[in-house]
């Protein structure tokens, strides 16, 4: 049975007979691991495809993905961005400071832009490689994301409070974008389209309310008229959230640290598949026996369950192959 199969199976019968799949966040400590940088990872698509696959065969990765930085939609939009070897890419100017600027906001063509189209040739070429047989996950900013990426964090969070026109039209704005790159990368051969918006923990529920939980929800169901199915990823504490994602229809939802996986399935039912949770900061601190028997306690619990075994976000860049490797070893049955 092949990885993509063996997903496949995992969605429709709830649970697998011989493992739980294992898919780990992997950014830095994979462009590392290979011998590269974090700078090479997010600007070039051929060094984001061998970290994944190099990393698929060392690790035993059941899924793919396409996910760097944040600023992939922010460049197509125009802002200026300067990469990192060891670091995160920057943003160096906000593009939107008003209203104005929101109006005058162009929808960029995610195939013209250079780091949206290389994030599309990713996916083409893991599509290619991997002849099908693993899942290949895209990634998108989801809408509250991607308007503090052109507006600043700060500015943002104010104008949910003072300006509802502005807020609302930028991110409209923002989910036009998200589609167009999402239908792109699906296209490209991603059949999961992960969508981050991991300022959403950051927020009061009224707040999610009012601006994001219908964009969500109109965005998820976008992706699966494609054919798509969703990863939903908004790290930090989230239990205030969840009710609201109940309609959503999720495929794939991140947990991090914060949330307990029992109670969040008894919010959101048996149908979705549950992955994490375990604090990246214990991967990279305990010991291999210790992250061994983490794993080893959430595989045993949820073994009759969709899902997936994996931190509450990224795998951080000084946790030790070890320590991932016990991971990857704790997910077989």
């Amino acid at each position: 049975m092949t990885k993509t199969e063996q997903f496949h199976q995992l969605q429709k019968n709830g649970f697998l007979s011989d493992k739980i799949l294992f898919r780990p966040i992997l950014m830095q400590f994979a462009a590392e691991y290979i011998g590269s940088n974090y700078g090479k990872f997010a600007s070039d698509y051929k060094v984001l495809v061998e970290t994944n696959l190099r990393c698929m065969e060392d690790f035993n990765l059941d899924m793919l993905g396409l996910i760097s930085d944040p600023y992939r939609e922010t460049s197509a939009f125009g802002a200026k961005i300067k990469y990192i070897p060891d670091g995160v890419p920057r943003c160096l100017d906000l593009i939107v400071k008003n209203i104005d600027d929101v109006k005058k906001l162009k929808i960029p063509d995610i195939y013209k832009a250079e780091r949206t189209l290389d994030r599309i040739k990713a996916g083409e070429v893991l599509t290619k490689k991997t002849q099908g047989n693993i899942p290949i996950i895209g990634w998108i900013e989801g809408p509250l994301a991607e308007a503090c990426d052109l507006t600043g964090m700060e500015n943002m969070l104010m104008q949910l409070m003072i300006d509802p026109d502005f807020a609302n039209s930028l991110l409209d704005k923002c989910m036009t974008t998200a589609k167009d790159f999402a239908k792109a990368q699906f296209e490209a051969g991603c059949e999961i389209i992960g969508i981050g918006d991991a300022v959403c923990s950051q927020i009061d529920v009224d707040t999610y309310n009012t601006y994001v939980r219908d964009r969500h929800k109109e965005l998820i169901a976008y992706i699966q008229s494609l054919g798509g199915k969703i990863k939903l990823h908004i790290c930090g504490d989230t239990n205030h959230l969840l009710p609201s994602y109940a309609d959503f229809n999720l495929d794939i939802l991140d947990l991090d640290w914060q949330v307990d996986i029992d109670h969040a399935r008894s919010v959101l039912g048996e149908k979705v598949i549950l992955a994490g949770n375990i604090n990246p900061v214990d991967i990279q601190n305990k010991s291999s026996e210790e992250v061994s028997i983490v794993s080893k306690e959430l595989v045993k619990k949820h073994k009759n369950e969709r899902f997936i075994l994996s931190a509450g976000c990224e795998i951080t860049p000084l946790t030790s192959p070890e320590n991932l490797l016990a991971m990857s070893e704790a997910a077989k049955l």
